[in-house]
């Protein structure tokens, strides 16, 4: 029986924002940052979906900033580390700086999987912090293992406190996890993190694969409530996790009340594996594009299922939003000219 740690990151309140079009209400983050607390979480994540100063029309705004956010959980959080995320681009060092001033314990910053230099100066600014700082590499399916575990090697280097890599949408299988962890730890020293979703049903498989070959930090939400089919669902990660004789300090029965109170006081619903959603796993399309590629497709009276496709070959990522449009413009035009 394996009896290494694994340190559980909660994502609900920051990835479980996109599941609900960025609306999670300031009494539904106390509730949960007090009761997650209570179950004994190492990490509660907070905030937009996309992190940090993320709010817009583009990407969906919040009726409450992250750093408010961050206020209400604060009173609540007392033996779980509160986090938070941020890309450059979306946020600066200014809601930096103001997440450190409403008592952020860890701070999230994260890049595209071939570009982590762009995270140099946040984290290299926060190391000299008394903050726990995690570079993280999205849409990492986008890079080879190799390429991906150089990216990572950088990162280390501006004095990251662990580095992780996300498959945002939901593509991998589980070899691809493997290969991708073992080259990472081969060229870093410093925990390895995996965020996981389950747009193609492989969510708990692949994070429990990401932990056989050496992941110590393991990304999860209750209820799976994330973007796209969702994340690894937490009280299940756990009881398996719990089977395989890992130690995650948290007590089954309490992580299964929790999920029992995110359905019925909080409306916290586990998303489902949609057509889209596999789709969406199979292009490789960032997983947060989900709601808007459903809408816009009603609109211009088109298959999602196409928008997906296209959004895969031209390596969509986060921040590209304006493209699903301009992606249903041409589809429909070209559906009028078969007409």
């Amino acid at each position: 029986m394996n009896k290494r740690t694994i340190k559980i990151y909660d994502s609900t309140l920051r990835d479980g924002n996109h599941a609900v079009y960025q609306q999670i209400s300031a009494e539904q983050i106390i509730t949960y940052a007090r009761l997650a607390d209570q179950v004994g979480i190492h990490y509660v994540e907070i905030g937009h979906g996309n992190g940090l100063g993320a709010s817009s029309l583009q990407v969906g705004q919040s009726p409450i900033s992250t750093n408010e956010m961050l206020k209400l959980a604060r009173p609540h959080l007392k033996k779980s580390r509160m986090s938070t995320f941020m890309l450059p681009g979306w946020g600066t060092l200014k809601e930096l700086n103001v997440a450190i001033e409403d008592g952020v314990d860890a701070v999230r910053i994260g890049a595209h999987c071939t570009e982590g230099n762009l995270t140099e100066r946040y984290i290299s600014y926060l190391a000299k912090k008394s903050v726990e700082v995690h570079g993280v590499l999205v849409m990492s399916h986008m890079a080879t293992p190799e390429e991906l575990a150089n990216q990572a090697s950088i990162i280390e280097s501006y004095g990251a406190h662990a580095i992780g890599f996300f498959d945002s949408s939901g593509h991998f299988l589980p070899e691809d996890v493997t290969l991708r962890v073992e080259a990472i730890r081969s060229k870093v020293k410093i925990p390895v993190i995996f965020h996981a979703h389950n747009n193609l049903g492989m969510a708990i498989a692949n994070s429990v694969e990401a932990i056989d070959a050496g992941v110590e930090i393991i990304d999860a939400c209750i209820r799976g409530f994330g973007a796209g089919a969702g994340n690894a669902q937490s009280e299940v990660l756990v009881a398996v996790l719990n089977r395989k004789g890992y130690i995650t300090n948290i007590d089954l029965d309490k992580i299964l009340d929790l999920a029992e109170s995110a359905k019925n006081e909080l409306n916290f619903n586990a998303p489902s594996v949609s057509t889209e959603s596999i789709v969406s796993g199979v292009a490789g399309v960032f997983s947060g594009f989900r709601p808007q590629v459903i809408k816009i497709a009603k609109d211009f009276n088109i298959s999602a299922r196409d928008i997906f496709y296209e959004l895969g070959r031209r390596k969509a990522i986060a921040g590209q939003e304006d493209m699903i449009i301009e992606i249903a413009e041409i589809l429909r035009n070209t559906k009028k000219h078969e007409l």
